[in-house]
């Protein structure tokens, strides 16, 4: 068994056994590795948002939350990697760290002969992208924050012209144009609506005040002529 393989079977047996702790030794046993290659497997999972408790102690063990994870599911492969192809192309955008938790949530919640075929068939299906491509900037997870907590954020911005200002800025929106990210909101400096590309905020600080609730359309942001702003859609 991979590595990966391990890790998607490794929750399932944590979900089936919950809430009864199941502690290293007996997880290494199980999977036929070290309780250390354990404890690393643990570590990965946690990084990347399992909700697994670890209590030390000779009664202690792991668990899983089963009240923050997904049943199993009926995704077909196709499905899955349908989801996966669209997240790839989610780099850069807000919440990308969330895209990437959410897609092994998903797959770690799949029966696991179908977790394997959505693997194989995510394995046949390749990008073609520039060889010194860095990738598109990505957007700081202190604005993910502050538009999510509607928390007021101090920026650090370089403009087109290469000047640097300081402002604080009331949080409304993120939006995306043909090849970069935008930061939308209340500009206490300028005293209007301002949109912030995402790659000349140098620094971002979340500050202890609640930003007034403000619309999409209060802002009244330029934008070109032949485009209209279009709502992300869940359905």
């Amino acid at each position: 068994m991979n590595r990966t393989d391990r890790l998607y079977a490794m929750v399932e047996e944590l979900r089936a056994c919950a809430p009864r702790r199941l502690s290293a030794r007996e997880l290494a046993a199980r999977f036929e590795v070290s309780v250390r290659t354990v404890e690393r497997d643990i570590a990965a999972l946690q990084q990347a948002g399992v909700p697994i408790y670890a209590d030390v102690g000779r009664a202690g063990g792991y668990t899983l939350d089963k009240s923050r994870t997904l049943p199993p599911l009926n995704f077909t492969p196709a499905e899955a990697v349908a989801v996966a192809i669209t997240l790839s192309r989610a780099a850069g955008s807000p919440y990308s760290r969330a895209a990437r938790t959410a897609l092994h949530k998903i797959l770690s919640a799949m029966p696991a002969p179908d977790g394997a075929s959505a693997r194989d068939l995510a394995d046949r299906i390749r990008f073609l992208v520039p060889i010194a491509s860095d990738g598109p900037a990505s957007v700081p997870a202190v604005l993910e924050e502050a538009v999510a907590a509607r928390r007021v954020v101090r920026l650090l911005y370089v403009n087109g012209s290469g000047t640097t200002s300081e402002r604080d800025v009331e949080p409304v929106a993120f939006t995306a144009g043909h090849h970069s990210w935008y930061f939308l909101g209340w500009c206490r400096l300028r005293g209007e609506g301002r949109v912030f590309r995402i790659d000349r905020i140098r620094r971002a600080t979340l500050l202890d005040e609640t930003a007034p609730a403000r619309t999409f359309e209060e802002l009244e942001c330029d934008r070109p002529a032949d485009m209209i702003a279009r709502s992300l859609e869940l359905v």
